[in-house]
């Protein structure tokens, strides 16, 4: 099985370590002589998160004094549809966007994978952290304990809310039924176990693992069973692009490998102008300076789809890039601390994967599941 990206193959820790010469707080407690004030969404897995990276923060700037704001979001509040048919780019972000924009908030903790390939103006990722495990994992109903998918009775009813996931689990595994399961992952295992409709679920292993559930995963989906999400399993921190003493601050959270196969992703899924909307899948790994991206498209019953593999090196040395491009963004991803040229052939990696698939047809079965997407 192919190693999840982002095991410390380019740099070790935060890529660069703490980038203080642009902070300049002038109060003891935070910037400017304030709090530093962190945006997160409310559910349980968020703030996890979200105290995840403001504890990388505090102890790389111990003088400094956080604080969390929660807030609800649309992809919240709208439990009862499936997340594919909702057909907004920003559900779980656009709220938390609102308030950075307002300067209500400094900077706002996502999971990559809810933040579009395309930010809004004035807005940033300023740094990827690094990665949890990115494969998707399958949790059982109590009476299932010990089985796996293909020891599962014929007609058993699995829960997701991914058309990723749900296509190429139908192809591989043709016996079993597939159903939207909807709610944050405490609601959903909920579901699972305190009822009879399903009789597993396919979640995010990250996910469960940072909620302390790593017990209740029964089966991880190697790449081969199931390609994982674009950017799943690394969180981001979005901030004010201009605001560049938080910027600065935030940078000493990237992780150079993660930030490389996330761009590569990103890229892959920009080109193809994929989103939760239609079965994109991904798998990224780095090794020796080498950065191996597979790439695939589904049609929704997974009877028809892509899928090639390319790679290209990403070995280059840091330079001081200072200059005009000193904040190039790609894919909404600034990194400056993580070498240009490594970040650049990334990005033409997650392209040139994509622009083949789409050679090859791709863009024919991403519409027609699009279409029928809309129509179910």
């Amino acid at each position: 099985m192919a190693a999840p990206a982002g095991s410390g193959d380019l740099a070790g820790g935060p890529a660069g370590g703490p980038a203080l010469s642009g902070m300049s707080p002038q109060g003891e407690n935070g910037v400017g002589g304030r709090a530093v004030r962190v945006g997160t969404r409310r559910s349980q897995l968020a703030r996890i998160q979200t105290d995840s990276v403001v504890e990388m923060l505090r102890e790389l700037y111990p003088d400094l004094h956080f604080e969390i704001v929660a807030m609800s979001t649309t992809g919240d509040k709208i439990l009862d549809t499936a997340l594919s048919k909702i057909g907004e780019k920003s559900l779980f972000t656009k709220e938390l966007e609102n308030a950075l924009e307002r300067n209500e908030v400094d900077l706002v903790v996502h999971s990559l994978k809810d933040l579009p390939t395309s930010l809004p103006p004035g807005f940033t990722i300023g740094a990827v952290c690094k990665r949890e495990n990115p494969l998707d994992a399958v949790v059982f109903h109590p009476k299932n304990c010990g089985k796996t998918l293909s020891l599962l009775p014929e007609k058993s009813v699995i829960g997701t809310s991914s058309l990723r996931r749900a296509a190429q689990l139908k192809k591989k595994f043709p016996q079993l039924e597939f159903r939207d399961i909807r709610g944050n992952l405490n609601t959903r295992l909920k579901k699972l176990d305190e009822k009879e409709d399903f009789s597993a679920i396919i979640l995010a292993a990250a996910g469960l693992k940072r909620m302390g559930w790593e017990n209740r995963i029964g089966q991880l989906l190697s790449p081969e069973d199931c390609l994982y999400a674009v950017g799943q399993g690394a969180l981001a921190v979005e901030v004010r692009a201009k605001d560049q003493e938080i910027l600065n601050m935030v940078s000493a959270l990237h992780d150079a490998d993660t930030v490389l196969c996330c761009i590569a992703e990103r890229a892959f899924m920009k080109r193809l102008e994929g989103g939760c909307s239609v079965p994109v899948a991904v798998n990224t790994v780095l090794k020796d300076g080498q950065l191996y991206l597979t790439g695939a498209v589904y049609s929704l019953d997974g009877s028809d789809s892509l899928k090639e593999t390319m790679q290209t090196s990403v070995h280059y040395p840091q330079q001081n890039e200072d200059g005009p491009n000193d904040d190039v963004q790609r894919v909404g991803i600034t990194a400056k601390n993580v070498p240009g040229q490594a970040q650049e052939a990334a990005e033409n990696l997650g392209v040139e994967v994509a622009s083949l698939l789409l050679s090859k047809g791709a863009k024919h079965i991403l519409s027609v599941a699009r279409q029928l997407n809309d129509t179910r």
